[in-house]
């Protein structure tokens, strides 16, 4: 069981242009997603801001006309990889599809990284809502069911090989010359409607156990993996009773896979703009907004409705029959849904795709901001957040110097870290091999 009172867990979503679309634009920002230098800033001051965690998305297509950093990045557990050498504490969290990677190189990748990081990996396993991938790896994108019944039986293959090796199995007796404790290897011997996998990993078993499990699933099947199997879930939220109806709806499942509702945190996101005033984090917000490209808007907005919205009428309002797309429903349900209830034009929605891509934008001071986050967090809409700083590094500066310090002195965060892996930051036990110990 987690420490009472609660408190508030953070990650900082990366993208190294900055989570606004033109973020890259603003005086003084990062320029590139591709300077390994600027990502080991960003995870400086999230050491400094004692988050639990960083994140890095990923995109299997170029995309160029949508975000800077969809289209020019590095491959995240490269990344990551460097990284470990350079943090001490925060975890590291990056992304690897369900449907266009294998199970074996996934378990192998992240247990690798557990070690390197002392215990600070996490999965992000998604299922890849985008069709382009496909042509890159000779496939039919399958549709939203499928890629969820795949997710369903590869996580389960990850998991087995990450249990493959028991605590203790590596012995190193010098008296006797044994290395390795046969008795504590086993194979996992897969056979299932997807994949079949023998295993062991040549790794042994990590730090944490088990790498951190992150997910961000909001459809039926997407809450049904996350509440068997996830350990984090990030959401997509635009108002805080439809966050707290999600919270309810994914922690409410998890009983019936023989889960706690605390074993999985819930972190929205979020891009805070911050100003030392109201009127100069609005100034700000608004020069962000004045640099959006509006054929780079067009493009993100097209990829969250899964469809081309070049000749949607702009002055009109977003029709309440606008179908759900086979893409990512949580980003078209939660921008619809605001859509609806504020009675919002195409081009309004033009405006939320080009600012933080479909996530919830908040603007104002440093109290304000940590107003908005308690209120959230006390009213379980969420276990924290996952903030999305519009550029690099300033905007991620101004969260951490002005906004982390007043949820410290509330008692809402943690002063400093008490542990050294992701798995003790976020409250959680320590997993046995179930290979061996169920």
């Amino acid at each position: 069981m987690p420490e009472y009172p609660r408190q508030i867990h953070l990650g900082v979503f990366v993208l190294g242009t900055g989570n606004h679309i033109a973020g890259w634009r603003y005086p003084g920002a990062a320029q590139s997603f591709e300077d390994l230098s600027v990502v080991q800033e960003i995870a400086r001051i999230a050491e400094r801001g004692k988050f639990d965690l960083i994140f890095l998305g990923d995109n299997l297509a170029s995309e160029p006309g949508m975000h800077p950093s969809f289209a020019a990045r590095f491959e995240p557990l490269t990344m990551l990889a460097a990284l470990a050498a350079t943090t001490t504490h925060v975890g590291l969290g990056a992304t690897a599809s369900t449907t266009y990677a294998e199970p074996y190189n996934v378990a192998r990748m992240f247990a690798s990284l557990d070690h390197l990081s002392g215990g600070r990996a996490a999965w992000n396993a998604v299922t890849s809502s985008g069709g382009k991938a496909a042509e890159n790896f000779g496939r039919i994108h399958p549709e939203h069911d499928a890629r969820y019944e795949v997710a369903e039986e590869f996580v389960d293959v990850v998991r087995g090989l990450w249990d493959c090796w028991d605590d203790g199995a590596v012995v190193r007796n010098h008296a006797t010359g044994q290395y390795i404790d046969p008795a504590k290897v086993r194979p996992l011997n897969h056979e299932g409607r997807f994949f079949k996998v023998k295993g062991p990993l040549p790794t042994s078993r990590t730090p944490q156990g088990q790498p951190i499990i992150l997910q961000a699933g909001s459809s039926e099947p997407g809450l049904n993996l996350a509440a068997r199997t996830a350990d984090v879930v990030f959401a997509v939220v635009q108002d805080l009773e439809e966050a707290k109806q999600g919270y309810v709806a994914l922690k409410s499942r998890m009983p019936r896979f023989g889960r706690e509702p605390w074993e999985i945190a819930v972190l929205p996101g979020v891009m805070p703009v911050v100003g030392r005033t109201e009127a100069e984090a609005r100034a700000t917000l608004n020069t962000l907004q004045s640099f959006v490209n509006p054929a780079n808007a067009r493009a993100m907005l097209s990829s969250r409705m899964g469809m081309d919205v070049a000749g949607l009428p702009l002055d009109e309002l977003v029709p309440k029959d606008f179908p759900l797309p086979d893409t990512s429903h949580g980003f078209a349900k939660a921008m619809l849904a605001k859509a609806w209830r504020e009675r919002m034009t195409w081009r309004d929605m033009l405006n939320l795709a080009g600012a933080a891509r479909g996530h919830w934008v908040i603007c104002g001071t440093p109290v304000q901001i940590a107003d908005t986050l308690q209120e959230w967090f006390e009213a379980h809409a969420c276990d924290g957040f996952n903030i999305l700083p519009p550029y690099f590094p300033g905007g991620f500066d101004d969260f951490v110097d002005l906004v982390v310090p007043i949820l410290q002195e509330r008692g809402l965060y943690r002063a400093d870290y008490t542990g050294t892996t992701l798995r003790e930051h976020l409250g959680l036990e320590r997993p046995r091999s179930r290979l061996f110990h169920d």
